[in-house]
């Protein structure tokens, strides 16, 4: 196919699937069992994009401004809640968006490498692109703590590129988050956001590029 790059690196929540409703009502399952009141969906996704620490920390408080704290022994409570509401309940409303598999699909026949680049924990990454059919399509995932560091950091996909054996200017991060962004710049490879994702305004991330839904990938050429 007369693709523009060697290989695509894709963001997974907000990016591959929408994950949202599963995700708060797993952190609204830690908030009852700790007698705190649910929120609301909309603020939940307000603190998805760096990881489960960072989530549970900003659902126990409530806060986007709560940090990860290791000696904390709320979060170590709240933390061990969510792997086990989550993991129960991983993909019960969680779909791939439209036009997702059609196009990993395509990409696949095409012979272009395919990467899943995720803040999320491989606990909940691997099982969940199992469950929904789409680990197939990836020669490889990095998830949020399969390295020392995790996205805004390059490594993420310097280290993705290095084992797809591309440069990273011939790889495409698609994103949809300022941490999919940073990376990609850190990296020095060419980003994509989706205007769909959980970021506020897609415009004010500052990709090369902003998509409407993933297969308009397919219509970039070289």
């Amino acid at each position: 196919m007369a693709f523009p790059y060697k290989a695509v690196a894709f963001d997974l929540d907000g990016t591959l699937v929408d994950s949202i409703a599963d995700l708060a009502a797993a952190a609204n399952a830690v908030r009852l069992a700790l007698n705190l009141p649910v929120l609301p969906q909309d603020t939940v996704e307000s603190f998805v994009g760096d990881g489960a620490a960072s989530l549970v920390a900003r659902v126990l408080a409530g806060s986007k401004a709560a940090e990860p704290d290791e000696a904390s022994v709320l979060q170590k409570e709240g933390m061990a809640l969510f792997n086990r509401f989550y993991l129960e309940k991983l993909t019960i409303k969680t779909k791939p968006y439209t036009t997702v598999v059609d196009t990993l699909r395509t990409f696949k026949s095409g012979k272009i490498g395919l990467a899943c680049v995720t803040n999320k924990p491989a606990r909940f990454t691997l099982p969940l692109l199992e469950q929904l059919g789409l680990a197939e399509f990836f020669d490889v995932v990095i998830a949020g703590d399969s390295l020392p560091q995790k996205k805004p950091h390059a490594l993420p996909l310097t280290h993705t590129a290095e084992v797809l054996n591309v440069k990273p200017a011939e790889m495409l991060m698609v994103g949809d988050s300022e941490n999919d962004v940073l990376s990609a710049k850190a990296a020095g490879c060419p980003v994509a956001a989706v205007s769909y994702g959980y970021a506020a305004d897609a415009n004010a991330l500052g990709a090369d590029l902003i998509i409407h839904q993933m297969d308009a990938l397919l219509a970039l050429s070289s």
